[in-house]
């Protein structure tokens, strides 16, 4: 019988997933996904606050893999609207295992490792940069609000790898107009697309959470089940007693 500890039990359960819901999966890579591209979605946010004037999305495509090097074709759109305006400085990622290097040409034609990447997100395996600058913050270089800016990388690594791992996808805006007292911000992993095959895809591990399924529908039954046995608690105590 679904008691009323069995409620409180499953709500409680049901609270502390919601607490701290689940996040997807990172992407992962291997020689047999070359040719295939995945397109990584992205907010913007600073001080804790996300502005939804800001948004980015940027698509990669595995061009090859050989030995210790993975390269990708990129393509960077910067959808910041609603009378708002940016620049998208860099972009970055983490990798497992650990990078040596990396190279890029295009819009995003400079890259650092190991650096620090701002607003909290704290240390990121590899950053590429519009502008040569000491730091993934960038200046005022990369592509603007409506436009795309694009290019290609190359990760090298210390050791052949049977497959990559990404993780933890964010971008940086500077320059930012239109949004009151904000004028710099960046941007993590919202959600992903993959065509072209079986790559797996999903949330960064440091972006935002996805809930797990069915997971509102575990909230409503445990709420449901809780307010029937207060409900019946109520009716047996109202019941005259017997002599």
């Amino acid at each position: 019988m679904f008691g009323l500890s069995s409620a409180k039990k499953l709500f409680g359960a049901v609270a502390l997933a919601f607490a701290a819901p689940a996040v997807a999966e990172p992407i992962t890579l291997d020689s047999t996904n070359v040719g295939e591209s995945f397109t990584i979605n992205y907010d913007g946010f600073s001080n804790g606050v996300t502005h939804g004037q800001l948004g980015s999305s940027i698509t990669f495509t595995l061009t090859g893999v050989q030995d210790g090097a993975y390269s990708f074709d990129y393509s960077v759109a910067n959808l910041t609207d609603d009378g708002a305006d940016s620049r998208i400085t860099s972009f970055s990622f983490n990798t497992d295992p650990d990078i040596s290097g990396a190279t890029s040409t295009g819009a995003y034609p400079f890259t650092v490792t190991d650096s620090r990447y701002p607003n909290g997100i704290g240390t990121v395996d590899v950053c590429f940069k519009a502008a040569d600058s000491n730091s993934c913050a960038g200046n005022a270089n990369g592509v603007g609000a409506g436009e795309t800016g694009s290019g290609s990388l190359t990760l090298n690594f210390a050791d052949p790898l049977a497959s990559l791992t990404l993780t933890d996808f964010f971008v940086r805006y500077q320059g930012i107009t239109g949004i009151d007292g904000v004028t710099s911000a960046s941007g993590q992993m919202t959600g992903s697309t993959t065509t072209g095959g079986s790559t797996t895809s999903g949330g960064s591990t440091s972006g935002t959470p996805v809930p797990e399924p069915g997971m509102m529908g575990m909230f409503a039954a445990a709420l449901i089940g809780l307010g029937l046995m207060r409900r019946r608690r109520r009716s047996i105590g109202s019941q005259p007693a017997f002599a």
